[in-house]
Parts: C-alpha cells; sequence; structure tokens
C-alpha cells in the first residue's frame, strides 16, 4: 500500500467514529492504522503485526465498530489474555465510536458472575473478553456466539504462551457464522502462525515498520550466575536497596514466584508474589500497597504486570530471563521513569549466554557482564548464604577443571593421576584429561566428586608440596 501520510478523514468513515477520532485528537494514521484498516474495512482477513502502544486497537477497532450496529445481539468479538486489556480495549473502542449507540461489554473472570450476565442479557453489540469468562458465560447460556460476524484475537503471542490455545479455538469454532477474523500480535513465533492457519487460509499480512521499541536509559548489568546461587546475588542486590527503593523481581512461572517469594521469606525478606492465578481482589490489593509504597519487593510473571505502571520502582531484576528479547525492554522499562535513576539487573546462567547476546545485539544495547555486587559498608554478612554450585562451572560432560600448583617439572600426568586416584580411593574414570605447563596442571575431575577430591588435594601434599587446587571456570 501507498506509503504517504494518510489522514483519518480520506476514507469517508461514518460519520460518529470520524467525529470521535477527531475529538480524540487523531489526525493521521500510525503505521499499522495505515496498513490494516482499509483491509479489513473491505472485510479481508488480517493477520497484523504491531507492538503495544503503536495504535493497534485503533487498527482493528474502527473497522468491527463500522460493522456493528446498534442491535443489542453480539456481532463481534475480541478476546485479550488479561482483564486489563480487555478493559483497555473495551475503554478505547467505547471512546472511539462517540455516539453511534453500540453497547461494548466486558467478560473477565475474577469478578462478579451476575453482573456481568445481567448486562449481557440487556444487550450486547460488542462483546470483549478472555476466554475462560466468555466460555462460561456461552455455556451458561447468558452469551450468544452465533451471531458473531467477526472474530479478533489481540495479543495472540501472549494467549499463546498462557495456553489459552484449546480456549480461543473452542470459542471461534462456535463462532459459527463468522464472516471476519483479525489477528493481532506483538511477536509471531512458529506456534503463533501456525495458529494463525487455524483460524484462517487466506490473510492479508500486515507489518508495522514502527518495530523499534524506546530503550530507557537506565543502568543494566548481567550477573553470570548458576542457578543454586540466584537467590545469593538477589540478596546482594535487596541488602543494597534504600529505604524508599522499590524493586519488581520478574520470573518466567507462576510456580516460580510462589517459590521465591517463598524463599525470600525464609530469610526474613517480605516479597509478594504476583501471577495469574491470584483473585482479582487480591491482586489489586497488592498492586494499590506497592503504588502506595507500602510493599517494597513485587515478584511477578509477564503477564501480571501488565498494568503494574509504579513510577517509583527502582530497581528491577531479570531472575528469569524472558523467552522473547521484546519483554526484556518492556521489564527494564518500569524502572527510571520520570527521570529518576533505576537499574536492572538479569541474572544468566550459562543456558542463557545465547539469549542475553540476542537481546543485546536486537536492541544494540550493552549489557555489561559483571559480579554480584559487594556487600554494602557495614553489612559483614551476605543474607543469603552463598552455596557451592558445581553445575555451572562443570563442561558440557560433566568435568570440573581444576589448577594445581605443580608443572612439567615437577611430575609426570600419570603420576599425578595415580597420586589423586589412591589419595581420594576413586575409580580411574573421575579424572579426564589433564593437561600441564612449566609451572601449572590443569586436571578435569568429574562434577560428581570434584568437591570431595578438592578436599583431598588441600588436606595431603604431593610429594612434600602444597597443590593449592583452584577451579578453571568453564
Amino acid at each position: 500500500m501507498n506509503s504517504a501520510k494518510v489522514g483519518f478523514t480520506s476514507w469517508g468513515l461514518q460519520a460518529p467514529i470520524a467525529k470521535a477520532i477527531e475529538a480524540n485528537g487523531w489526525t493521521e494514521p500510525t503505521e499499522i492504522q495505515r496498513e490494516a484498516i482499509p483491509l479489513a474495512r473491505q472485510g479481508s482477513d488480517v493477520v497484523g503485526q504491531a507492538r503495544t502502544g503503536s495504535g493497534k486497537t485503533g487498527a482493528f477497532g474502527i473497522p468491527i465498530l463500522e460493522k456493528c450496529t446498534p442491535q443489542g445481539e453480539p456481532q463481534a468479538i475480541v478476546l485479550c489474555p488479561t482483564r486489563e486489556l480487555a478493559v483497555q480495549v473495551a475503554e478505547e473502542m467505547d471512546s472511539l465510536q462517540g455516539d453511534k449507540g453500540l453497547s461494548i461489554q466486558t467478560v473477565y473472570g475474577g469478578t462478579d458472575l451476575e453482573k456481568q450476565a445481567k448486562r449481557l442479557n440487556q444487550g450486547a453489540d460488542i462483546v470483549v473478553g478472555t476466554p475462560g469468562r466468555v466460555i462460561d458465560m456461552t455455556k451458561r447460556g447468558h452469551l450468544n456466539l452465533e451471531g458473531i460476524s467477526l472474530f479478533c484475537l489481540d495479543e495472540a503471542d501472549r494467549m499463546l504462551d498462557m495456553g489459552f490455545f484449546p480456549d480461543v479455538l473452542w470459542i471461534f469454532e462456535q463462532t459459527t457464522n463468522r464472516e471476519q477474523t483479525l489477528l493481532f500480535s506483538a511477536t509471531f513465533p512458529q506456534e503463533v502462525l501456525d495458529a494463525a492457519d487455524e483460524f484462517m487460509s487466506d490473510a492479508a499480512h500486515v507489518m508495522s515498520d514502527d518495530m523499534e521499541v524506546e530503550i530507557p536509559e537506565i543502568d543494566q548489568y548481567a550477573i553470570k550466575i548458576g542457578r543454586a546461587n540466584k537467590l545469593w546475588a538477589l540478596g546482594r542486590i535487596i541488602c543494597r536497596m534504600n529505604e524508599a527503593d522499590q524493586m519488581l523481581v520478574f520470573a518466567n512461572t507462576k510456580r516460580m514466584v510462589e517459590i521465591l517469594s517463598e524463599r525470600l521469606g525464609k530469610f526474613r525478606i517480605r516479597a509478594i508474589g504476583l501471577h495469574g492465578d491470584l483473585g482479582q481482589g487480591k491482586r489489586e490489593k497488592i498492586i494499590e500497597s506497592f503504588k502506595e509504597g507500602r510493599e517494597s519487593i513485587v515478584i511477578a510473571t509477564d503477564v501480571a504486570a501488565r498494568g503494574l505502571d509504579v513510577d517509583g520502582i527502582t530497581h528491577v531484576v531479570n531472575y528469569d530471563l524472558p523467552d522473547d528479547t521484546e519483554s526484556y525492554v518492556h521489564r527494564i522499562g518500569r524502572t527510571g521513569r520520570m527521570g529518576r535513576k533505576g537499574e536492572a539487573w538479569s541474572f544468566v546462567t550459562r543456558e542463557d549466554q545465547p539469549q542475553i547476546e540476542k537481546i543485546s545485539s536486537t536492541w544494540n544495547m550493552t549489557i555489561p557482564i559483571v559480579d554480584a555486587p559487594p556487600l554494602p559498608k557495614g553489612v559483614e554478612r551476605d543474607p543469603i548464604r552463598k552455596r557451592e554450585d558445581w553445575d555451572e562451572v562443570s563442561d558440557a560432560f560433566g568435568m570440573v577443571k581444576i589448577r594445581l600448583s605443580i608443572g612439567k617439572s615437577d611430575s609426570t600426568k600419570r603420576a599425578l593421576a595415580d597420586w589423586i586416584t589412591n589419595q581420594a580411593r576413586i575409580p580411574d574414570i573421575v579424572i579426564g584429561e589433564i593437561s600441564q605447563s612449566d609451572n601449572e596442571t590443569d586436571v578435569e575431575i568429574h562434577v560428581e566428586k570434584v568437591a570431595y577430591v578438592i578436599g583431598v588435594i588441600k588436606a595431603r601434599e604431593f610429594n612434600g608440596v602444597s597443590l593449592s587446587p583452584i577451579i578453571v571456570e568453564a
């Protein structure tokens, strides 16, 4: 399509919608709106790629509003992954319809089912909801999907991440008189493309070139750390926080959110978990107390953190690195707001190394690899003790390299290997490659025996010489 500047007025939109767009102060469509709206208005199925904040609600909302008429029967459905997004989409669509008189109803879990049912029974032209509650309302007879002619899926990537796919498919299959399908997503991993094929066969694919994300100017650090010591590193960062500081910690699963808040609690560090299984009332209370500064540390999944806009967040910690690069930017953007100083820390295990490199190169960022920060002045002891983590220093074959302070002139490889096996009473197979220089010898020991072998070597002398074993990072 011609990428010359197009104004909303050139499309001849329905009068109430055109008036509302003008009242909202919109003059020129965003890129995704310019690409998607004309196709959707013609009745084409559309797969659109656009990030949050790029005007995608308008891109699918305007064609839906034009197609529906005030008749009190559902004609269009928009499915969203979270309650917050459903509310946001419904509000924006309502502001875009002007005085057209359409009834736009939200249907989502975690709130009074009877009230929602009553509103649906009074008549709805457009339904915006989350899959679980939409299915519930349909099965209870409060929502009839047969009259739906337009089906829209917003944030498809997130919905499929959350395992909603069977629910979405169930709803889709109930819309037997569907004439048009719109699917919008910020990213298109293979499973989203596969899902799109389930929903439509001949869709127009449009993509906003404006997929750039604003990178917040905050201090970013990555700590190379094994799984066993992530909690220790988190304790280090927490004990350096000032009284007014607030921290948002990201974990990739609800289970990890629960484990983390529980483990920190055992070390007398108060941290509140926030994830999708919490009741809406409890969730709102947590967000409110975090906004008001009554809670200092919240641990959340990406989905649960949506709508969590707290200007006072000073620290973001990626306890788990996100699976997609854009989520990283959204996460770290939670800090350093309103011109305040902010810092973002990412824990990088050996398996995470390719992902942190991908994040850095995708967004052209430098994320320095640093050690965990030192204890603050006056603090003698770590809030959480560091553990030996042999897995992190072992190679792909489970071997750990230790360096001994004797070289070629002091011993042959064979003599040294025999001495270690005899002293530690271990089979030969526990010892791997041995390499020597004039002054040092590197010996590989299997991960299961390495702690014990190091203990033995430290306690004995080889031909009257102490070997001072040290670990060589894999």
